[in-house]
């Protein structure tokens, strides 16, 4: 059996529940990779080979030991014996993610995938802390600083979900990028590059967590006629 951990769901966020529900140390039981957001919608999550970082508002990356630290929202899993070779030229980001989903069938499954090489360019976003009450998280990503970096080495990482779980998690691809000296990460916006190599897996199993003591959780209240062009319009 290979499994996702999914804690949250990104219909919930875009509601406005962006307090942490889940410690970082009790995150990383289920996983090794992965990404997500800290407590407050604060920055980008890049979980790679069981180490935490953040990148924040300013743009820093930062190397999280904290297991207290909480998040609202995350995915992560840990990488298996199912994981298939990729190697292909990145001319952009939307040729990746449409000829990874059709060369591996990926259309009605979960998927995770890391890449690494070297790009000509990588731009990215970065979710910036909200402060209480919370804002939706429309309102959140009207205002996301980007950052871009030209020729720099690093590892793309994150998940494929099928259209019908698109309010438990992004539809489509979910990609954060991380570079190799760890200066430079974020939400995955837009890139180009040459030869990357990694590795794909696919999941038979989804197992979502949902924080069933946490208040906010509980009474929040999802607007589902318009949260997918919401989701669509934040995730972008």
């Amino acid at each position: 059996m290979t499994t996702v951990y999914s804690h949250g769901t990104l219909a919930t966020l875009m509601a406005g529940n962006l307090g942490g529900t889940i410690s970082l140390g009790e995150l990383l039981q289920h996983g090794s990779m992965g990404l997500g957001t800290f407590d407050g919608f604060d920055g980008e999550v890049v979980v790679l080979d069981g180490e935490v970082y953040q990148a924040d508002r300013t743009g820093t990356v930062h190397h999280v030991t904290d297991p207290t630290v909480t998040l609202p929202f995350a995915t992560v899993h840990f990488p298996g014996s199912h994981q298939q070779p990729v190697q292909l030229l990145a001319t952009s980001k939307e040729f990746v993610e449409d000829k990874l989903t059709e060369t591996f069938n990926l259309t009605n499954v979960f998927a995770a995938v890391r890449l690494a090489g070297n790009f000509d360019q990588v731009k990215v976003r970065v979710a910036p802390k909200q402060q209480r009450p919370y804002p939706t998280l429309l309102e959140a990503t009207k205002h996301q600083p980007v950052f871009e970096q030209t020729h720099v080495s690093g590892t793309l990482l994150g998940y494929y979900a099928p259209d019908i779980f698109g309010t438990v998690t992004a539809a489509g691809w979910h990609l954060h990028f991380i570079s190799d000296d760890r200066q430079f990460a974020g939400h995955v916006l837009a890139f180009t590059g040459g030869e990357l190599t990694g590795e794909l897996e696919v999941f038979d199993s989804l197992e979502q967590h949902f924080p069933i003591t946490d208040q906010e959780f509980r009474q929040g209240r999802v607007d589902l006629a318009n949260v997918k062009a919401g989701i669509h319009a934040a995730e972008g």
